[in-house]
C-alpha cells in the first residue's frame, strides 16, 4: 500500500504542482470556492476541482492556461495600474458566508467548504479581520454557540491553540465547533462540549475527546457570534 501512494506522487505532472500552488495563492483573493473556479473553468462539478486539490487528481493543461489567463492580474509581481486603482476604492462588503449542512442527522459534521459557494456577506463592526461565516448545527456548545446562529471566523494560519478559546476545526473527515483544551501531551488538545446536561444512560451525549495537533488541517478562531432572533 505504501507503495502504491509513492507511485502515485510520482505520477502527478508538473502542470498539476503548478495548479496546487497557484490555487493556494489565489483562493480567497481572485475566488471565494470551488463552485465558483469549477464555472470559470467548465468543469461539470466543483468536486472536480477537490480531486486535483486534495487527491492529486492530475489536471487538463488547456484547463491550467484558462486558470493563468483569467487570473494573470492577481499574481504576485504582476499589479498593473488598474487593479490598483480598483482595490483602493473597494469598499469593504463584509466576509463570504457559507450556508453547509450537516452530513448525517444528529451528527455535527459538515460538507467540504471548498465545494460551497458563498450565500451572502456579513458585515458589521469588529469582524474587518475574519475570514469568513458559518453557521452553527448542533447543540453540543450550547449555550455558548445555540444552533442556527452564524459565526464570524478567523482562520489561525500557525495552528497556534490558546487554550480555553472556541475554535472551528476540520481534522481527518470530521468539521465542528469545539473549545480546545490542553491535553496531556505537548502534541495532544482537549476537544471539549459546552453542553455537558445532555446524557444518554450515565454518560455524556457529548463527552470530550483527545484531537492529535499534527491531525487538524483547518483551524479557525470564533471572533464573532451573531445569534437568531426568536419571535
Amino acid at each position: 500500500m505504501e507503495e502504491a501512494k509513492i507511485n502515485k506522487i510520482k505520477n502527478i505532472r508538473p502542470e498539476t504542482l503548478e495548479f496546487i500552488i497557484l490555487y493556494n495563492q489565489l483562493r480567497g483573493k481572485a475566488f471565494n470556492g470551488n463552485a465558483e473556479l469549477a464555472e470559470i473553468l467548465g468543469f461539470n462539478s466543483p468536486s472536480s476541482i477537490t480531486e486535483i486539490i486534495k487527491s492529486r487528481q492530475n489536471i487538463d493543461p488547456e484547463k491550467l492556461r484558462i486558470f493563468k489567463e483569467y487570473f494573470k492580474d492577481f499574481f504576485e509581481g504582476h499589479k498593473p495600474a488598474v487593479v490598483e486603482k480598483k482595490a483602493e476604492a473597494k469598499i469593504f462588503e463584509g466576509i463570504p458566508m457559507y450556508e453547509v449542512t450537516a452530513t448525517a442527522s444528529g451528527v455535527e459534521v459538515y460538507n467540504d467548504l471548498n465545494d460551497a459557494a458563498p450565500v451572502g456577506y456579513m458585515n458589521f463592526p469588529g469582524i474587518e479581520e475574519c475570514d469568513f461565516a458559518l453557521p452553527v448545527w448542533g447543540h453540543s456548545m450550547y449555550p455558548y454557540l445555540e444552533n442556527g446562529c452564524w459565526v464570524a471566523l478567523k482562520i489561525i494560519h500557525d495552528k497556534k491553540i490558546l487554550p480555553g478559546e472556541v475554535y472551528y476545526i476540520e481534522w481527518g473527515d470530521y468539521r465542528m465547533y469545539k473549545r480546545l483544551l490542553i491535553g496531556d501531551s505537548d502534541d495532544e488538545v482537549i476537544a471539549h462540549s459546552d453542553n455537558t446536561t445532555e446524557m444518554i444512560g450515565n454518560r455524556l451525549k457529548y463527552a470530550p475527546f483527545v484531537i492529535k495537533k499534527s491531525e487538524i488541517k483547518k483551524l479557525c478562531l470564533v471572533k464573532d457570534i451573531h445569534k437568531k432572533h426568536n419571535h
